[in-house]
């Protein structure tokens, strides 16, 4: 059951030759063919191409070149630019786009040699948090076939929770790593903005977006950021930094480290089994030494509408590209450039995509740009200070990662408040571009639990450390479900 192991297990197996990659990738397509029907986890698959990947992955290492994801079968989110692989964003608008150039993360990870086994579903074009306004089809939760596994990256949860790969590349927006992370059992890191490139990220909304890994554990998700992290002059907003080498923060120690507990993400709308998982949590590291108290952010209760105005006026301007033109659907039988333009956006957006694109429109208008976005802002800035003034205090801040465990299929799909509140303990990372971690820290009537771990801008490390130190001393992160594994207890 080799498709069972994490990424530093199956990289010490396969430098010592006791497996090929060859022999773990048919093992794990063997294993996607069996279950993949009932999860939906992916739009692409990429079979020939992993096999020719695995082979080539031996060769390397036979004479000594393998890295540390050399061999590791993979998925990458369906709106990460793959060339000459077909790249969706799970929408009709894109079905049959092939680009012409790959995402500088492909690139860093192509110089490992990793084996591609295809592309993950999503929300269309990352606006959901179920993963349910995919274009083509749904995803299902392994632990419950019933239930979503969160969104948008909920392809990329499913497929590593079920092991059909190893990790997968998600992008986060809102929460769209950490959020389906924690419904699925895994482990789930949003990086600092700007710490790993944008390029070749179809945007959504461009000042919240950043891509990041979705892993089995703390170890797995600090290995592939080190690959994928660094600066990249194609993306304006990267980070002119040379990133650590975060497998140095692997340490079993929180000794005197204080970390907080913000009052507002414990109150209203968050399951109590959600909320004793995550105070459990924080006092099994008390126990290890850390310096657990109860703090406050205030501005949080305004992330939500802060969000929720901003990200749909970046989303109305990113996607305004799709006019039947230049690329992407077209509408036929449309007589004027203006009736094929509306048309094509009639036919070649779902319904969640158009709600977003009015609103940010809505937003964006004359005589409610000053009202709305312009004060958005202003208060995306307070957050932003809110956040920096808290971490001069505490090295870190433990938060549940979704206020609820999975919720069932269709049961938020037509209430958008609903499920925009599936977000509300995740947005704010992305508001003040800090980095968070998810990590799985319990069960609810057989459903993962997700804990958040949040740190101050550029300091993936202390995430690492905590995440690292609190799994050892657990072992929620090596339940498996679909009886692959170990099961909740």
């Amino acid at each position: 059951m080799l498709h069972l192991l994490t990424i530093h297990e199956l990289h010490h197996l396969l430098q010592t030759r006791q497996i090929s990659s060859a022999e773990l990738t048919e093992g794990l397509l063997n294993h996607l063919d069996s279950i993949e029907p009932t999860i939906g986890a992916f739009i692409t698959l990429t079979e020939d191409l992993a096999r020719h990947s695995a082979d080539r992955a031996d060769k390397e290492l036979a004479s000594g070149d393998g890295k540390a994801l050399t061999g590791i079968p993979m998925q990458i989110k369906d709106l990460i630019s793959t060339k000459g692989i077909r790249t969706t964003c799970a929408s009709k608008m894109l079905e049959n786009y092939v680009p012409i150039f790959d995402a500088t993360v492909m690139e860093r990870l192509y110089l490992h040699t990793p084996v591609m086994v295809g592309k993950g579903n999503l929300d269309e074009f990352a606006m959901g948090s179920s993963t349910e306004t995919s274009a083509f089809h749904p995803t299902h939760n392994p632990w419950d076939l019933e239930r979503v596994p969160g969104g948008s990256s909920g392809g990329g949860a499913a497929a590593v929770a079920a092991s059909e790969v190893i990790f997968a590349l998600g992008s986060d927006t809102g929460g769209s790593i950490r959020q389906p992370a924690a419904l699925c059992g895994i482990t789930g890191l949003k990086p600092t903005y700007g710490l790993v490139s944008r390029y070749g990220l179809v945007a959504f909304a461009s000042s919240f977006d950043q891509i990041g890994p979705l892993t089995r554990d703390v170890e797995d998700s600090a290995l592939v950021l080190n690959v994928i992290a660094g600066y990249d002059p194609r993306d304006s907003t990267s980070i002119v930094r040379k990133p650590p080498n975060y497998l140095e923060s692997l340490v079993q120690d929180v000794k005197g480290l204080r970390i907080g507990l913000p009052q507002e993400y414990f109150g209203t709308g968050i399951d109590p089994a959600v909320e004793q998982a995550v105070r459990n949590a924080a006092e099994l590291l008390r126990s290890q030494g850390a310096i657990i108290e109860d703090c406050s952010l205030p501005l949080t209760r305004y992330a939500l509408a802060v969000y929720y105005i901003i990200a749909p006026a970046e989303c109305s301007a990113n996607l305004a590209r799709y006019d039947g033109v230049k690329y992407g659907y077209s509408a036929k039988g449309t007589k004027t450039a203006q009736e094929m333009l509306k048309q094509t956006r009639a036919e070649g957006f779902g319904q969640e995509v158009k709600r977003r694109i009015m609103l940010g429109t809505y937003a964006l208008s004359s005589g409610y740009y000053d009202a709305y976005y312009q004060k958005g802002l202003k208060v995306r800035s307070l957050i932003s200070d809110e956040f920096a003034t808290i971490f001069s205090k505490y090295d870190a801040l433990l938060t549940p990662t979704s206020p609820t465990p999975a919720f069932r299929i269709g049961e938020r799909i037509n209430d958008p408040v609903a499920m925009y509140n599936s977000d509300l303990c995740t947005l704010p990372a992305n508001i003040a571009g800090i980095p968070a971690l998810s990590v799985p820290c319990g069960f609810s009537d057989g459903l993962p639990i997700g804990m958040q771990i949040m740190g101050r801008h550029s300091n993936e490390s202390i995430l690492f450390q905590i995440g690292y130190t609190y799994q050892q001393i657990t072992d929620w992160h090596k339940k498996r479900p679909f009886g692959l594994g170990n099961t909740p207890t």
